[in-house]
């Protein structure tokens, strides 16, 4: 998704944890937790966010020039569709209950968007004071987001990993992920990984992976930066750097926790 600065993705909340890797530019996000806690975050590249199910959260592009994120979510059938919207959720609320249960006039609601053509809406970028006023009152905790690039695991070889998961973003309960950098000399690596899930996608470069299915079955996959692939779970597979620049790609796990790399 990309948004412009100012652009403002409403509040809206999945049944499924929604979970973020910040391609380009800056975000503003804010959520309100079930205890009603409020959390509000500008996030950058690198940057990641999780929002468990049920969550009510927004996102705005900050400047100079919006922001670029990969969603990532629990089930592999999301559906835009299965989005709940706040406008949408009042457009099919009687204004008399909306007028009891926010103490105002019925007549307040009469002008609430419709969510079809404005669930995505232009607004003025907002400052750092801004910022530091939605701060104020009970904040949430642990937080929504997390630094991958200054905070996360590190593993430093010739082929590199920053590692995320549960022991440095407690948040994110049921997503993890590695983020990978393999120079054009380390160039390949075979992985067996036992988690449900994983998900890669290729952000600069170009690789080949091989993948093993057991009873002699195995495919090959040539990808380039903005490409997915994916592992079933369990099986073997390499992924090599067949370019002549540096190949990075994040890896995203189905799990609390990001496996071991041999």
């Amino acid at each position: 998704m990309r948004l412009n600065a100012g652009s403002v993705r409403e509040l809206h909340w999945h049944k499924q944890a929604e979970w973020a890797y910040m391609l380009y530019g800056s975000a503003r996000i804010t959520a309100i937790d079930p205890r009603g806690h409020t959390f509000v975050d500008d996030v950058g590249v690198g940057d990641l966010w999780y929002f468990p199910g049920g969550v009510p959260h927004s996102i705005q592009g900050l400047n100079p020039d919006g922001c670029e994120f990969l969603l990532v979510s629990t089930n592999g059938d999301f559906d835009e569709d299965d989005t709940f919207l706040l406008s949408d959720w009042f457009k099919h609320t009687p204004n008399e209950v909306l007028s009891k249960n926010f103490g105002i006039p019925g007549s307040s609601f009469a002008h609430i968007p419709d969510p079809s053509e404005l669930y995505i809406f232009p607004a003025s970028v907002p400052g750092i004071a801004q910022l530091r006023q939605d701060r104020r009152g009970n904040p949430v905790s642990p937080t929504f987001s997390h630094k991958m690039l200054r905070s996360s695991r590190s593993r430093p070889r010739a082929a590199r990993w920053r590692i995320t998961d549960t022991s440095v973003f407690p948040a994110s309960k049921t997503i993890s992920a590695a983020l990978s950098r393999f120079s054009r000399v380390a160039c390949a690596s075979c992985i067996g990984i036992p988690t449900p899930m994983n998900g890669s996608t290729y952000l600069e470069g170009q690789a080949r992976m091989g993948v093993f299915a057991a009873s002699g079955q195995a495919r090959t996959f040539d990808f380039q930066a903005g490409d997915v692939g994916y592992v079933p779970f369990a099986m073997g597979h390499y992924i090599e750097n067949t370019g002549t620049t540096p190949l990075r790609f994040l890896e995203v796990f189905k799990s609390n926790y990001t496996p071991t790399y041999r």
